[in-house]
Order: C-alpha cells, then sequence, then structure tokens
C-alpha cells in the first residue's frame, strides 16, 4: 500500500525514476480498488451501458494523473524516456524489465536511496 500511496502523493511527477515494484503495487492496488468499486457498482445498480459504474469512472479520473506520472518514471529507472509509455508492446517489455543499476540521466537509484533512508 506504500507504494501505491507513494505513486498518489508524487500525483503530478514526471521527473526522476520509479521501481518496477513502485510501478506493479501501484497497478495492482488501482485494479483491486476498480473492482471493489465495480462491484458496488453492480450491487447497487447503478452501472450505465457500458456496465461501468459512475464510481470507476470518477476513480478513473482521479488517478490518470498518478498513472501516467508513475509510469513514466518507470520508463526513466530503465533509462529511456517517458513517450515510450504510449508504444503498446514495448512499454510493457520496459515496464517488466529490471531498472538501470545506479544513477543514470534521470536521477539516482531508487532502491538505492530508498536502502539509504
Amino acid at each position: 500500500m506504500k507504494w501505491y500511496l507513494g505513486a498518489l502523493k508524487k500525483y503530478a511527477v514526471f521527473s526522476g525514476r520509479a521501481t518496477r515494484k513502485e510501478f506493479w503495487m501501484f497497478g495492482l492496488v488501482s485494479f483491486i480498488i476498480v473492482m471493489a468499486l465495480s462491484l458496488i457498482g453492480v450491487l447497487s445498480g447503478t452501472g450505465n451501458d457500458t456496465n461501468q459504474s459512475i464510481l470507476v469512472t470518477i476513480y478513473q479520473v482521479a488517478v490518470f494523473f498518478p498513472t501516467i506520472g508513475v509510469a513514466v518514471r518507470r520508463m526513466h529507472d530503465i533509462n529511456h524516456g517517458g513517450f515510450w509509455i504510449f508504444v503498446p508492446i514495448v512499454n510493457l517489455v520496459f515496464a517488466l524489465t529490471d531498472g538501470t543499476r545506479g544513477e543514470n540521466r534521470y536521477g539516482p537509484d531508487p532502491r538505492l536511496v530508498t536502502q539509504a533512508a
């Protein structure tokens, strides 16, 4: 949960780096929240024609910038530009790749920064 909250706190930060764990944990928690909100929508009958509740839509709008931010920082961790998040298959491969060890052009290694703290 700390990775999810950490990404939310850096909602408009598109510089720096995000570890693979931070990226995927943010995605996992977001997925669980969307599933829970969908279930609430179905049980309350607030789903629309596309079977997506208003709660899910509000949540997705709320986390749009944090999601883009953590994805761009993830690309930075592997020493690639943030625009790679718009290339479908490549961004998945990059997101699965281990980050650059040590400092790169986007900043210090986030694994070493968290270990030192």
